[in-house]
């Protein structure tokens, strides 16, 4: 059996829409002619007349399709000079101007219909009779309407006005969001490049401080542990986020390695993990350097043993990382918050969740501690 192909939807032709467009302005015209024409048919009715529904349809049709051009027209000139609906002050300028227009053609109106209809050559006396007679309550009416389509036209140009600045405001922001997000993961990028190499030295600082002595046994099994780190690393380096099992698995193998080189002087607790906690969200390369600073801040200042204890535990929709060793009582300061390890680790953090994760850093009793607040899972991206 064959699977149905996936419909595909095309983008529909421009002068399609344009032709569902002007159906259906001329709808929305049709529909006020009609309701005009009904509501004078039965105004006439109520006044006992015999009215002609067509002939008053006729007269309706007239006046909307003129409507329909003041209202087309008024649209053209509000989107070439749109400063006249800018403020309400302009807007009742811009009315005031309407206005003076359309008076003249109300007077050649009344022009039209002295010579047309009465017969009469356009004299003042003529003209200035027949708009006395002119029904108010008609002139008031087509002032509304004139009114009313004024109104409609400057809302509908305020309204896309609006919706135009909000699109472009939008667009705007993506952008920058976009820049930013790149930006911010270029960052991640320098970070991670700086973070690997200073790895790889200090690994290989371990190795060949194990060749340098006397136990070359361990120097070979280091390098075999190297191996398998350098390729953790190397997977790392194409992942934004690994679980935290896998994180341990490469501490385990670091601190293996680690534990060639000091011997005995190394002495690591790493509290019960909950079961939970290892399917978490890390950052690749996250507590090596943390580790790595402790050590070099700890046990390269004496020949003394020392003992580095991991603790891991959950709040709530975080979990907490506690790093600690003894603060080394040397005769120069250890210095520990100027480690690279330290300061990358603090904007990666920053970076990766957005200031969702923290990282504190104090002395308690003799021990230096550092601890992470990370949450259980990554971020949400868009």
């Amino acid at each position: 059996m064959t699977s149905p192909r996936p419909s595909t939807s095309h983008p529909t032709p421009l002068w399609t829409r344009r032709l569902r467009l002007a159906a259906a302005h001329i709808m929305v015209w049709l529909t006020l002619t009609f309701l005009a024409t009904l509501t004078s048919f039965n105004d006439d009715l109520r006044a006992g007349l015999m009215p002609d529904f067509i002939e008053i349809f006729r007269y309706w049709s007239q006046s909307t399709t003129a409507l329909a051009l003041l209202a087309y027209l008024l649209y053209f000139c509000l989107s070439r000079w749109p400063a006249a609906y800018q403020s309400g002050m302009h807007i009742l300028l811009s009315y005031v101007v309407l206005l003076m227009v359309l008076l003249p053609l109300q007077l050649l109106f009344v022009i039209r219909f002295v010579i047309n209809e009465r017969g009469q050559s356009p004299t003042w006396n003529a003209i200035q009779t027949q708009l006395l007679i002119i029904d108010r309550y008609t002139s008031l009416m087509h002032l509304s309407s004139v009114t009313a389509v004024f109104c409609a036209v400057v809302m509908i140009k305020i309204w896309q006005n609006k919706r135009q600045r909000e699109q472009i405001f939008a667009q705007e922001r993506a952008a920058s969001l976009g820049l930013q997000l790149e930006l911010e993961e270029q960052k991640l990028r320098t970070l991670r490049a700086q973070l690997e190499p200073h790895f790889m030295f200090n690994a290989l600082n371990a190795i060949s401080a194990l060749v340098l002595s006397e136990h070359k046994k361990n120097a070979l099994q280091g390098i075999s542990d190297l191996s398998e780190l350098l390729r953790y690393a190397l997977l790392a380096s194409e992942k934004n986020w690994v679980t935290l099992a896998d994180e341990l698995r490469f501490i385990a193998d670091y601190l293996a390695l680690q534990k060639l080189r000091y011997g005995e002087r190394l002495q690591v607790t790493i509290s019960p993990i909950p079961d939970n906690l290892l399917d978490a969200d890390c950052l690749p390369l996250l507590l090596q350097p943390l580790i790595e600073n402790a050590l070099r801040h700890d046990l390269d200042c004496h020949h003394d043993a020392s003992h580095l204890q991991l603790q891991f535990t959950r709040q709530h929709d975080h979990y907490l990382v506690t790093i600690s060793n003894p603060i080394a009582h040397t005769g120069t300061s250890p210095n520990p918050g100027a480690g690279l390890g330290l300061r990358n680790t603090q904007a990666r953090l920053q970076l990766a969740y957005n200031g969702a994760a923290n990282m504190q850093i104090h002395t308690a009793q003799g021990q230096f501690v550092v601890t992470l607040k990370l949450p259980l899972y990554r971020p949400q991206t868009d």
